[in-house]
């Protein structure tokens, strides 16, 4: 009869040698497998300082590229604007610089610039509606001002201010009165919703609305849309308008992306999507010229736009 001690002994020589097979093979293995392992990291590493030297060397290209642009700039906008003149309207989230170095091309393509605006976050926030909604159906509504016929803030509002920044392209139609607009700016001033950055604001032939980036709140959509409905009060009131944002505005709920994905507000406004750019600015106002030839288009780096818009001299 084999004991229970036979059995014992049997099992520990057998888990001795598999620990023992392991402790060999492991062994075997570890050289290739360390020559492999640091192998691939040399190859990562070369890797990564490619990478680096064709970072460094595109931006370099682009760093060349922005020079040469902001280089041209004036000589290429030159003209395109005289004896127009143009309002700035921006979004909370758009830099100083940005809007500092659209006002300076508007100069140099001989336009006039009548002012800046600022709209803050109240301007397109739900919860705010109805008290701006009752401020601009109020009585202290100015003399000629004709609201259209509904309960969306958005387009009410967006109208309003339109009549009173905008001068009417009709011939014989009134200039819209100075005094107006400085009492609609300052009821909307007192409510939040936007502010004046310039030392004055008159009435001008075109407006240029700047935006970045894209709501993330959950009533994004719905900001969105009241921005879409001043920019087309905008442009229908005056001359023409141009949108213009940054790539993140060009997304699917930003302000540039929501415009050009309605076939009919393509067509009636002009949307840049790259104004952070020197290429951008000098497409920005570009655009403003061909607005006022009743031509809107998409310009910039997003998807089915165009670079930039034709130099008026290249225009038949």
């Amino acid at each position: 009869m084999i004991d229970f001690r036979y059995h014992l002994v049997s099992l520990i020589a057998v888990f001795l040698a598999v620990a023992l097979g392991i402790v060999i093979g492991t062994t075997a293995l570890n050289a290739p497998i360390l020559e492999d392992l640091e192998g691939q990291v040399a190859t990562l590493t070369e890797d990564k300082r490619d990478l680096e030297t064709q970072t460094r060397e595109l931006q370099a290209q682009l760093d060349t590229s922005d020079a040469f642009e902001e280089a041209v700039a004036p000589a290429l906008v030159a003209g395109s604007l005289a004896g127009r003149s143009v309002v700035l309207v921006a979004t909370e989230d758009v830099a100083a610089d940005t809007v500092e170095e659209v006002s300076t091309l508007v100069g140099q393509a001989g336009g006039t610039l009548t002012g800046t605006i600022r709209l803050q976050p109240e301007y397109s926030d739900p919860a705010t509606a109805a008290e701006v909604q009752s401020y601009v159906t109020g009585p202290g509504l100015p003399t000629g001002v004709t609201l259209p016929e509904t309960d969306d803030t958005g387009q009410l509002v967006g109208s309003l201010l339109a009549q009173v920044l905008m001068r009417p392209t009709a011939p014989g139609a009134p200039a819209p009165d100075t005094a107006a607009l400085s009492s609609v700016l300052a009821g909307l001033r007192a409510l939040d919703v936007l502010d004046v950055e310039s030392s004055s604001v008159t009435p001008a032939d075109f407006a240029v609305v700047l935006t970045a980036g894209a709501p993330a709140e959950e009533d994004g959509e719905q900001r969105t849309d009241a921005l879409v409905d001043l920019a087309l009060a905008l442009d229908a009131a005056g001359s023409g308008a141009v949108v213009a944002g940054d790539a993140a505005s060009a997304g699917e709920t930003g302000l540039v992306g929501v415009i050009r994905a309605d076939p009919e507000n393509s067509v009636a406004v002009s949307t840049v999507d790259n104004v952070d750019s020197a290429s951008g600015r000098i497409s920005t106002v570009l655009a403003l010229g061909r607005e006022s030839a009743g031509t809107s288009g998409a310009y910039g780096t997003g998807e089915d736009a165009q670079p930039v818009p034709p130099v008026p001299s290249a225009t038949p």
